[in-house]
């Protein structure tokens, strides 16, 4: 797969995904993603963003203001 916007190569990797909602800010780690080797684009498919939505949507019910959640451990 190549990047859509410098064409470099795109490989397997996490990244950190945020969420700005209305009470609070959502930030998730070692989600996973493609990224570009060379601009550092990244990716992420539509399976991990329906876990994200579903995560997103749990914190809205508990969290006051901050929320950092690992992927991995909520997914």
């Amino acid at each position: 797969m190549k990047c859509f916007y410098c064409k470099g190569g795109m490989e397997e990797g996490t990244t950190v995904f945020t969420a700005q909602l209305e009470t609070c800010l959502v930030v998730i780690k070692n989600v996973p993603c493609l990224e570009c080797s060379q601009c550092g684009e990244t990716e992420i498919d539509d399976k991990t963003m329906v876990i994200l939505e579903r995560i997103i949507e749990t914190c809205k019910k508990l969290v006051q203001e901050v929320a950092v959640v690992d992927y991995r451990l909520a997914a």
